[in-house]
């Protein structure tokens, strides 16, 4: 109460922020996945072929004239000024190859077209393009989007309940330490999650994107998990005819810099869509698949929602119906929202302070004392 006993009415901002972190409904919903995609036009659904290339050739269009400017003009520059240009070249550069990441992993859905081969086809070579083995992670991928939200079978960013946190995390429990893991998270994340499955589902014996005889693939899909890795040996060759003739430098300044991007950018859109204070995981007891599709949040990235295709703030449709092209997409939300109601959930934080905020408030997972025991909800150590 202020003087005079007038309540202070915090900031419209303030208020948004604080409704976006009300937790969301864990119960089971009362609509059904066929009640939510009747509410969504039948032309959400058609995929056009025409219209996906165009999207394929206007980011790649950018991406060369961007090429071709940085390798004409800036070896011009003073060195002071190269120095800074190339840094520069390789933020816009890598926003632009996101959205190419982008493209690849709808191919991956089977929303670029209705021809699998097709979708394959540009999705393999797209991929091997930005060094990510297709095959490979459209198949873990996509037990991630059959088992979102599940504690036990998730595929990526699957919390670690209190008992299982290390000896040394609340050594990072500060400022410095939470600078310390979202620097090597956004870095080295996406290569140590292919690699080693860092940040992946547990499983009972060493997990690789690149092992065709791994535990995360069957036997039915190791053919192309050999053809995935040849794609990357291919893209590795040419990388390295490139060092030889132009030198390691020119390599690293025109393609490692926007790739660095890329790789920093695809990890922290999928920490953000699926860590948040108001979500909910799931143990085998509790988890259904429409409850662990919703366990999602879509995000605000301003301007950088139209280079990424509008994966950011449209990623709750797309849990639901991941086939649905991503043109289609923001109508999709739109329409599904009344049906949704609070099983919605949107965030408009700043990108910068949401994943600061992220890394300090979702620690590990836990139950609530007298709640639901399979219904786990994010918890941070208290300072």
């Amino acid at each position: 109460m202020g003087a005079g006993g007038r309540m202070s009415v915090p900031p419209a901002s303030e208020k948004s922020e604080l409704d976006s972190l009300k937790r969301v409904p864990y119960s089971k919903p009362p609509f059904t996945l066929g009640q939510i995609k009747k509410a969504i036009p039948p032309r959400c659904f058609q995929r056009s072929v025409v219209r996906s290339f165009s999207y394929v050739v206007y980011d790649l269009t950018i991406a060369a004239i961007l090429y071709y400017i940085a390798t004409r003009y800036i070896p011009l520059l003073p060195h002071p000024l190269s120095y800074l240009a190339w840094p520069i070249y390789g933020f816009i550069q890598g926003c632009v190859l996101t959205g190419v990441w982008v493209i690849a992993h709808e191919c991956g859905h089977h929303a670029f077209s209705d021809h699998q081969w097709l979708d394959d086809t540009v999705g393999l070579i797209l991929h091997s393009f930005l060094l990510v083995p297709y095959f490979s992670w459209k198949y873990s991928h996509r037990r991630h989007h059959s088992n979102t939200g599940s504690l036990d079978r998730d595929e990526v960013f699957v919390p670690k309940q209190k008992s299982a946190i290390r000896w040394y995390s609340k050594y990072l429990n500060n400022p410095p330490g939470r600078f310390l893991i979202l620097t090597t998270t956004l870095t080295l994340g996406w290569p140590l999650y292919l690699a080693f499955n860092v940040s992946g589902r547990p499983y009972d014996r060493f997990a690789c994107h690149f092992d065709p005889y791994g535990p995360i693939y069957s036997d039915r899909e190791r053919a192309q998990i050999y053809l995935s890795d040849v794609g990357i040996l291919a893209m590795c060759y040419g990388l390295y005819r490139l060092a030889m003739a132009n030198g390691l430098a020119w390599v690293l300044c025109v393609y490692g810099g926007p790739l660095l991007v890329v790789n920093g950018f695809l990890v922290l859109i999928t920490f953000l869509q699926h860590t948040h204070p108001s979500l909910p995981h799931y143990d085998s007891s509790e988890w259904e698949w429409l409850r662990g599709a919703l366990a999602t949040v879509d995000r605000d990235y301003g301007v950088l929602n139209k280079v990424f295709h509008n994966i950011t703030d449209t990623h709750v449709a797309h849990h639901l119906f991941s086939t649905m092209p991503h043109y289609h997409a923001m109508e999709a939300t739109k329409a599904i929202k009344p049906i949704l109601g609070e099983y919605y959930q949107f965030d408009g934080t700043p990108v910068y302070k949401a994943m600061w905020r992220e890394t300090k408030e979702c620690v590990y997972v836990e139950p609530d004392d007298g709640d639901e025991k399979g219904v786990f909800w994010y918890k941070k150590f208290h300072d």
